[in-house]
């Protein structure tokens, strides 16, 4: 999922080629989309202004066709395509875009005192918001070993119980007796370790079950996958 976004003429794009590769979309049907838009008379304009056509060439040398897209422009293409997995690249892509165009505004310089004083103020502002995401993930990226659920939970401002639920409702775990365990599509990518917890029942008898617990890789997926729905810790949360 490397540059989904690049840059070109001082703008962040991506293309129809990327577009396609990612979505599981024939290139041909992605280009007809554009081209009907585009040779469309209502709002042709500002069409054009969303798409350059460019060239690429294929495994045999041949020159085919291909479009470069702003933000726009791939907003229109992909708002058709459905389903939680196109959703899903829906948001990379955003993030993708906010990136770059973020990357190109930190660069142009200030040609007048106003903005530079301005882009000062600005950078002083962007230090002290991501003070405390900095201080979060380089807590948790330090420690090595193992963290529960509850501590995690606890750093979201939730319990354990609606933090577990929560996990469920996102499609990352499910509960197996009293065990939560991770869906099939995030299993074996090294994010929990499940370990034997020993307690005593209501009859004061030794009893052990199962319990998850998440490494530093499962952490920061939690982290990534939560903070793409809008889900931060309480530090990064601005007041």
């Amino acid at each position: 999922m490397n540059d989904l976004v690049i840059m070109r003429d001082q703008q962040a794009v991506t293309s129809s080629l990327r577009v396609a590769e990612t979505f599981g979309k024939q290139h041909k049907n992605v280009v007809q989309s554009i081209e009907n838009k585009i040779s469309s008379a209502e709002n042709s304009a500002q069409y054009s202004a969303m798409f350059v056509k460019g060239t690429y060439k294929d495994r045999s040398g041949k020159s085919n066709p291909m479009y470069y897209m702003n933000r726009d422009g791939f907003t229109f293409i992909v708002m058709g395509f459905t389903g939680r997995k196109a959703d899903n690249f829906k948001l990379q892509y955003i993030q993708a875009f906010n990136l770059m165009e973020k990357h190109v505004s930190q660069f142009q310089l200030p040609t007048t005192l106003p903005e530079a004083l301005r882009l000062a103020a600005d950078q002083a502002e962007q230090i002290t918001i991501m003070q405390p995401k900095a201080e979060y993930t380089d807590k948790m990226l330090a420690n090595p070993g193992l963290e529960a659920t509850s501590v995690i939970a606890k750093n979201y401002g939730y319990s354990t119980r609606e933090f577990n639920k929560l996990l469920h409702g996102l499609g990352i775990q499910y509960k197996q007796g009293k065990t939560w365990l991770l869906y099939a599509a995030y299993q074996d990518k090294g994010y929990t370790h499940v370990e034997p917890f020993p307690y005593k029942d209501s009859h004061g008898l030794e009893q052990v079950r199962n319990t998850m617990k998440w490494t530093q890789n499962g952490q920061k997926f939690l982290y990534d996958f939560l903070r793409a729905k809008g889900i931060v810790p309480v530090v990064e949360r601005t007041a």
